[in-house]
This record gives structure tokens, sequence and C-alpha cells, in this order.
């Protein structure tokens, strides 16, 4: 099997393809948080691998090409926020005071847990962008000597907690206002926090997909700091 595999690039690109199909058909029909479509997708890629005993380089062969897609859907992000541009520009302290809060939380959290559990300092710069996008968060972990692989999995994890958990958070902390909601997801959960943002509102959405922009902006900046600390 892993022989007649590793011949196919189509292989890794259809598993992948079907998997989240199957996530999204979970979703629709259930309608809960909890059963995202890209955890799903994530848990049944894993154990077709480990059922048929197939090495993840065989799988990653061709589910690379799909990855070529993560830039250009980001920026595509940028289309609601071009659509609430008069909220960017009536309310703009609140709105870059809230994305540097929220850049500054995930740094600091950081640091005094890789201070907790002790990691060492190539531990500690993986885990600094996990709050940034996958496309520019490997580019800041491997610029400061971090394990990109784990960087990737940590920031994927962050996303889809987030995106499970961002409604009931924003419910239980009172969050009402629609721009605090998209500014406190985008900041804390990325793209996939972007995701379920859009399916909250608009000006949710639109919020959120600013975060991503100018929390990559700052994480860099940031992360160039705060790696001297351990």
């Amino acid at each position: 099997m892993n022989e007649i595999l590793s011949q196919s690039i189509f292989f890794g690109i259809a598993i992948t393809l079907v998997t989240y199909e199957i996530g999204l058909w979970i979703k629709q029909k259930t309608g809960k948080a909890i059963a995202n479509p890209l955890l799903i997708s994530v848990i049944l890629i894993v154990a077709v691998l480990l059922l048929f005993h197939i090495d993840y380089e065989t799988y990653a062969n061709g589910a690379q090409y799909i990855s070529i897609f993560l830039t250009p859907a980001t920026v595509s992000l940028a289309v609601p926020l071009y659509r609430q541009l008069e909220l960017l520009k009536t309310y703009p302290k609140a709105i870059f005071g809230g994305i540097i809060a929220g850049v500054l939380t995930a740094m600091v959290s950081v640091f005094a847990l890789s201070l907790m559990f002790g990691l060492n300092h190539e531990q500690y710069v993986t885990l600094l962008p996990k709050s940034i996008t996958t496309a520019i968060g490997m580019g800041i972990s491997e610029k400061m000597g971090g394990i990109v692989t784990i960087t990737v999995v940590v920031i994927i994890v962050t996303g889809i907690l987030g995106n499970i958990l961002a409604d009931t958070i924003c419910h239980l902390c009172k969050i009402e206002d629609p721009i605090a909601k998209g500014l406190a997801i985008g900041t804390s959960a990325h793209a996939l926090g972007t995701a379920k943002a859009m399916e909250l509102g608009e000006i949710e959405g639109a919020m959120s997909s600013l975060s991503i922009v100018v929390c990559g902006i700052l994480t860099v900046i940031s992360v160039s700091i705060f790696a001297n600390f351990i």
C-alpha cells in the first residue's frame, strides 16, 4: 500500500479534501461547535494513516500542494475588511488598542508558561507565534530557531480551539459588541477564528480579518523582543 500510494501525488490531496468534506457534512448535520471540520479532518487523516500503516511523508507528498493556497486564502480576508472600512476610520484607537493588547497577552502568556514548565529557548520561540496565521508563523519560527513543524501544530490547535470556543467565551464574558468580538477572536485564533467570526456577522468577520494582518506585523516585532527573555 505504501509503495503504491507513494507513487501518486493525488493521495494526499484526495484524502485531505474527502475528510474535510466529511467534516463539513458532520458540522452541518450536528450544528455543534465541537464538530469543527478541520478537527474532524485531522482525526480522520491520522486514523487512515495509522490503519493502513502509511508514512506521513507519503501523505505529505501530495498534501503539500494544498498549502500553496494558504497565502492567497489569507490575503482574501481583506475583502470583508474593505467593506467595513468606515468602522476602522471611526474607531481607530479602540481597534488598534485591542489588537495590541491581544498580541501582548499572547506573548506574555507564552513567556509565563515557558518559565512555569521550564522550556528551553528553542521550545519557547517555537510557541511564540501561536496566535498568528500559519503563513507568517512558520517564517517567524524558522527565523528565531524554533521547531517549525511544532509551530504549525500549535497554530492549528490554537485556531481550532478558538473556532470552537469563541462564541461561548464571548457569551461568558458578556462581550456583545460585534467589533469587540471580531478583534478578540482574530487576535487569539487567526484565520480559523476568523471563519467563526464570519459566521457571527460581517462586522465580526471584518474586524477579525484586520486583526490577522495587524497581529502578524506586531508579532514579528514582538517576537524579536520577547525571544531574548529566555
